[in-house]
C-alpha cells in the first residue's frame, strides 16, 4: 500500500540528452513533483519536449539524467522487466487516437488491459464493467468502437486506462481528434475523476484544455517552467 501523503511523481534533476554528433538536450534537467489527487497540465509547442516529458513519465524512456521516483519507487534502480511491471500496475495511458482494436467489443478491449498485469480470467469482465459503468458507458458494453462516437470511443480507452486501478492517468493531447462537443464531455470526465482521487497529467498544446486543469507547466526548447498559477515545484 502506498503512503497517501507520497507524491505519485518526483523528478529530481531529470533530464534527457541524446547522443550527437552533435547531442541534443530534449529534456533539460528539471525537478518536478505531482501529488497525489492532482490535475496537472503539461503544455508546450511542438517540438518543444513534450512527448520526451510523457515518455519518461510514462517509463517508455529512461532518463540520462537525475531521479524519477514513481508512488515512492527510484524507477532508475530497476530492470527493464521491473519498469514494464511497474508501469502497467500503476501508470493508466489515454491516447488521442484511441489504439482501440476495432473487432473487439467495448467490453474486449477494457478486459485486455487485464490480461498483461495477471489479473485472473473469471475477474476481467466484471472488472471491464465497472470500469465503463464508471465513465457513463454502462450501456454501450457490448458495441464495437465503429458503432461508437469519437467521444464514446475516448471513454472507452479511459476506462481501459482505469481498469487496472492505476496510481496516475497519463493523458496524451486526448481531445485532440474530438469535436468541441465531445471534447468537452471527455474533460469533464477527466474532471469527474479528479474529484473522486485520481492523479491526472494531461499533455496538450491547447490552452483550453489545459484551462480545465488545477494547474499548469510548461516545456519550451526542453526546458520546464511554471506557467498561469501553477504551485507545484518546478525548477529548470
Amino acid at each position: 500500500m502506498t503512503d497517501p501523503e507520497t507524491p505519485v511523481i518526483e523528478f529530481r534533476r531529470i533530464g534527457l540528452t541524446y547522443p550527437g554528433p552533435p547531442p541534443v538536450a530534449a529534456l533539460q534537467p528539471c525537478d518536478l513533483t505531482v501529488e497525489r489527487s492532482d490535475f496537472l497540465a503539461v503544455v508546450g509547442p511542438s517540438g518543444s519536449g513534450k512527448s520526451t516529458f510523457l515518455n519518461i513519465a510514462g517509463l517508455l524512456d529512461t532518463p540520462t539524467s537525475g531521479t524519477y521516483l514513481l508512488d515512492g519507487i527510484d524507477t532508475g534502480s530497476l530492470r527493464d522487466a521491473d519498469r514494464t511491471a511497474l508501469r502497467g500496475l500503476r501508470i493508466g495511458f489515454v491516447f488521442q487516437s484511441f489504439h482501440l482494436l476495432p473487432q473487439r467489443s467495448a467490453l474486449e478491449n477494457v478486459a485486455l488491459a487485464l490480461v498483461y498485469n495477471g489479473t485472473p480470467r473469471r475477474e476481467r469482465a466484471d472488472r471491464a464493467r465497472r470500469a465503463l459503468r464508471q465513465v457513463g458507458l454502462g450501456h454501450r458494453i457490448d458495441s464495437l468502437p465503429t458503432r461508437l462516437s469519437g467521444g464514446e470511443r475516448q471513454r472507452v480507452a479511459i476506462a481501459r486506462a482505469l481498469v487496472t486501478r492505476p496510481s496516475l492517468l497519463l493523458c496524451d493531447e486526448p481531445t485532440g481528434n474530438l469535436d468541441t462537443t465531445n471534447a468537452d464531455s471527455v474533460l469533464a470526465l477527466l474532471e469527474e475523476l479528479h474529484r473522486d482521487g485520481m492523479t491526472v497529467l494531461v499533455i496538450t498544446h491547447d490552452p483550453l484544455v489545459a484551462a480545465r486543469a488545477k494547474s499548469t507547466v510548461t516545456i519550451r526548447d526542453g526546458v520546464l517552467s511554471l506557467s498561469g498559477t501553477a504551485t507545484r515545484e518546478v525548477l529548470g
